[in-house]
């Protein structure tokens, strides 16, 4: 598997500055802009295609704390969303399940002062997730711990989208 911090010249690590990812991509993508191989072969513009698409796809998996924290699974052989792995812990399902009732029965009553609450416990538990992933990779890079976390913190974020269409619907 290719490393994709290493396309960008960062350390391959859950600790990494949003800024110098960014800047970084810009400059990566910058190389291969079409208007600098206008001029060059069919091969030459397909190659520098596949780069920006590599880049895209690299920058896609690194930019979140998500999707770094579940590339850095993948790359240390783990893949935390394997279908055939549907262990979860029985709290977090029933909480699930509640979360789940809760916003059909704001979406029911069409409460956008309920649904700005609800969406602000959802942050929480977003935020909550990331600083649990964090303390994770910096103590002692407990992958189970970590994979725990990263499949609760995808449900949040998944949460959190359905209720922020939600809202701007109301609105």
């Amino acid at each position: 598997m290719q490393n994709y911090f290493e396309l960008f010249d960062l350390e391959t690590s859950f600790f990494i500055s949003d800024s110098s990812l960014k800047d970084s991509y810009r400059r990566e993508i910058a190389r291969f802009h079409p208007d600098k191989y206008a001029l060059k072969t069919d091969s030459e513009k397909l190659q520098a295609l596949q780069n920006t698409s590599l880049l895209n796809t690299a920058f896609d998996s690194i930019k979140s704390p998500l999707n770094r924290a579940s590339y850095l699974l993948k790359l240390d052989g783990i893949d935390p969303f394997d279908e055939n792995d549907t262990s979860m812990a029985h709290d977090f399902l029933i909480s699930q399940i509640e979360l789940r009732e809760e916003l059909e029965v704001i979406e029911s009553k069409t409460d956008s002062d309920q649904l700005e609450d609800f969406i602000l416990r959802i942050e929480s538990h977003i935020h909550s997730k990331v600083e649990s992933i964090s303390n994770a990779f910096h103590v002692n890079r407990d992958s189970l711990q970590i994979k725990k976390d990263v499949r609760e913190l995808k449900f949040y974020e998944q949460l959190a989208k359905e209720t922020g269409k939600l809202l701007d619907e109301w609105l």
